[in-house]
């Protein structure tokens, strides 16, 4: 998980440190542990190591108190200096009041508090913090990308829905065929649209979207086409309409559904004749804009019960698109979590990482807000649980459709570790029940369960499970393609 980097920690608690050495031992993390005394006498070696070193974890178990270990001014420990980009956590004991003490520089690398003893889901979230923060410490260094803000987010996935709709926009993106884009609130037809355009010759000229629900009936037409000085009550100076901004470029309409049929006779005549004129005015202006119009309404049924003209909809249909709803490719939620994480990471607005059954969960919601909702779940987890992994357990109610039995099992596992002596090693010897076993189902169900738990901790990372297994990732591949199992 931290990769080359070693968690440092300081406990004076003999019997802690060697439970501690065995559980980091167990889960493939280097540790190194000292006591209050020799992390005074060591500083400056470590301080010429700090690139190395993940996250120093205080304790607060032993004769002394994990206060100061933390506290700057108190025996010329400074952290601050010589640490200055390493993550802190605390174990044991409450940390409120030691808290208290620290400048705020200090305060925002403290992550979390680790109590004594823990479990193991509460250690993985402890690293996977050390992780991302160290992340995005590096990213803050470097340059933003460069790719076009909202230009893929929902266009991401593997899904044959998603991966038919991204044929469909090839074919049509450089031509000047008008579009228009159907389908449920939060399905991001606008990222469709703005793929539209990046992939068009008209790339270099202006994107100008258009939500004619959000505008008033009375202020679209001035809104679309512009408007004269003196036109009507307040117009006290000539203005440009949205015709204009996107000339040479694209016109999104958002919401055409919802435009009033007074408008939608101007809009008609705008694309049979390329020409308009502004409001209070008698000039004619031309123009050369793509139209690419979005509903997710029943435009069909809507021309049924006269609320659209059926003219207009023949104009604006000569390309269609639907785009797919997020409970129509479910085996993409992985992928657009990833992909919205990542976002979050570039814009410097922290990060996050979801466990593989909370993921699981993920995919068995409806999702009737689609991407956008999706990502407002991300973004909200992110606010809740900063650089951490999220559980079953740390879902809102509404996203919990899966146990979190294995997490469980898994924890009395590595509780179990931190009472005893000593963990199992390859050496052990397996003992054969009285009553003989299956050999093949063991040895299968073995495989499966170790598989697992590579992937969990992997976060995961086919290729870095595979590193933990020691065998090649095209191995662990067909092994997962044979046993049915996903990432």
């Amino acid at each position: 998980m931290l990769g080359e980097k070693y968690v440092l920690v300081i406990e004076d608690n003999t019997e802690v440190q060697h439970a501690i050495k065995l559980i980091f031992d167990f889960m493939g993390e280097q540790v190194v542990v000292l006591n209050f005394n020799q992390w005074k006498s060591q500083q400056q070696d470590l301080a010429q190591q700090a690139e190395d070193i993940s996250v120093i974890v205080f304790g607060g178990t032993g004769t002394r108190s994990a206060t100061e270990a933390c506290h700057i001014e108190q025996e010329g420990l400074v952290v601050k200096s010589r640490f200055g980009a390493t993550a802190i956590m605390t174990m044991g004991v409450d940390y409120e009041e030691r808290l208290a003490l620290l400048d705020d520089s200090i305060k925002r690398r403290v992550l979390t508090q680790l109590p004594y003893p823990f479990t193991y889901s509460q250690l993985v979230n402890a690293l996977h913090r050390a992780q991302r923060f160290n992340q995005a410490y590096a990213n803050a260094s470097q340059a933003p990308s460069q790719r076009p803000v909202h230009l893929f987010r929902s266009l991401v996935g593997t899904s044959k829905e998603i991966q038919a709709t991204r044929q469909v926009m090839a074919q049509v993106a450089d031509t000047d065929v008008t579009v228009l884009i159907e389908g449920e609130s939060g399905t991001g037809k606008e990222v469709m649209a703005r793929n539209l355009h990046y992939h068009s010759p008209r790339r270099d000229g202006p994107f100008v979207p258009v939500n004619c629900g959000a505008i008033p009936a009375e202020l679209l037409e001035s809104e679309l086409f512009g408007h004269e000085k003196g036109a009507f009550t307040g117009a006290i100076s000539a203005r440009a309409g949205r015709f204009e901004m996107a000339e040479g470029g694209t016109l999104f309409l958002d919401e055409i559904g919802d435009m009033p049929l007074h408008m939608q006779v101007k809009i008609l005549r705008v694309l049979q004749e390329k020409t308009f004129e502004r409001v209070g005015g008698n000039k004619t202006f031309t123009t050369n804009v793509r139209i690419i119009a979005a509903t997710h309404r029943h435009l069909e049924g809507m021309i049924a019960e006269g609320g659209f003209r059926e003219d207009l909809y023949y104009r604006l249909n000569v390309f269609p698109i639907v785009a797919p709803s997020l409970k129509e490719r479910a085996e993409d939620v992985p992928l657009l979590i990833n992909e919205l994480v990542s976002r979050l990471e570039s814009e410097q607005r922290g990060s996050v990482r979801f466990n593989s059954a909370a993921i699981l969960s993920l995919c068995k919601y409806a999702w009737p807000g689609n991407v956008r909702e999706l990502a407002n779940l991300v973004e909200r987890m992110a606010i809740m649980h900063p650089f951490g992994v999220v559980g079953v357990q740390d879902l809102p109610e509404k996203y919990r459709h899966q146990d979190s039995d294995v997490e469980d099992d898994i924890e009395m596992e590595i509780e179990h570790i931190a009472a005893s002596p000593a963990v199992v090693s390859m050496s052990d010897r397996a003992l054969l029940p009285e009553g003989g076993i299956d050999l093949k189902e063991y040895i299968t169900g073995l495989e499966q369960n170790l598989i697992k738990q590579a992937l969990d901790d992997s976060g995961g990372v086919v290729a870095r499970a595979a590193e933990r297994l020691t065998i090649r990732r095209t191995t662990l591949v067909e092994k997962m393609r044979k046993y049915g199992m996903s990432r």
